[in-house]
């Protein structure tokens, strides 16, 4: 049974813990924190459609409360392991309308934790990949588990990076961001940490703890500057994130109807090599 609301996070009171009326997350409360797991981690924290309202939900909530911080973590061994298997499955021999929409819901999970008007901490505890690392790299400060690894893995399954590029390219720039997109290639934390993808590299048994020393040396700040600042830096990349995501959520969708979309989806579910055919 789904535990009824609680409202607790706009109280500004006593910290507490609440699973609200979510299915696939925890929020714990805090005074000026809150952390956000993902909890599913019988199946590696993998992103569903129920995940993502999850997520939307939970930021909204979040985003209307006191709390100055947002922890992101995951449940289990893993923070995020990509799009669930169930989820890949049904996207096979959808409508392109149908495909355009699915698009736009990932678009908007991301973007709306990019644009997140509180500050926001990711504690990867372990893999972070495809739309897992997107979730991982679009908080403000990146902690990881040395074990992590993390990934742009698409075009080993026949589909495009397009939605998680358009930021990629804004951290790395293009010649890292062509390397990781174009190969699929797993990286640790440490080349994560090199290529500035990752702020700390933290011991498994200090990353919740490092991550909530740093949500208290960030609300020793201005709560109304670190607004303000975080309002600057989403007003100054608005424009072109609207041009550059509408056209990956298009090309995300497009990908979908290709024979090697489902050959990529079809070998990875059967867990086999792909055969190509390059349309």
């Amino acid at each position: 049974m789904v535990s009824p609301r609680k409202h607790c996070v706009r109280s500004g009171g006593e910290g507490c813990n609440a699973t609200m009326d979510y299915q696939t997350i925890q929020l714990s409360y805090d005074p000026g924190v809150v952390t956000l797991t993902l909890n599913r981690p019988e199946k590696r924290n993998a992103i569903s459609n129920q995940l993502m309202d999850d997520l939307l939900r939970a930021f909204e909530d979040v985003a209307t409360s006191p709390a100055q911080v947002l922890i992101l973590t995951g449940a289990g061994k893993a923070f995020c392991s990509g799009m669930d298997l169930e989820n890949l499955q049904a996207l096979i021999g959808r409508s392109a309308d149908q495909n355009l929409k699915d698009s736009e819901s990932v678009a908007r999970v991301f973007r709306s934790l990019y644009e997140f008007p509180k500050v926001t901490i990711a504690a990867v505890n372990g893999a972070a990949i495809a739309g897992g690392t997107g979730l991982a790299l679009l908080c403000d400060f990146t902690l990881a588990v040395p074990e992590a690894k993390f990934g742009y893995t698409e075009v080993r399954i026949g589909f495009v990076p397009a939605i998680v590029s358009t930021f990629l390219l804004r951290q790395v720039g293009e010649k890292q961001a062509r390397d990781l997109l174009l190969t699929g290639r797993l990286i640790d934390a440490e080349e994560a940490h090199h290529l500035g993808l990752v702020n700390e590299i933290v011991p498994a048994e200090r990353l919740m703890g490092r991550a909530r020393e740093l949500a208290a040396q960030l609300m020793q700040n201005s709560p109304t500057s670190l607004l303000l600042t975080k309002q600057l830096l989403t007003e100054h990349a608005r424009d072109e994130l609207d041009r550059q995501i509408g056209a990956a959520m298009r090309d995300n969708a497009a990908i979908r109807s290709t024979e090697d979309f489902r050959e990529g989806i079809n070998s990875f579910l059967e867990k086999r090599k792909p055969r190509w055919s390059g349309k």
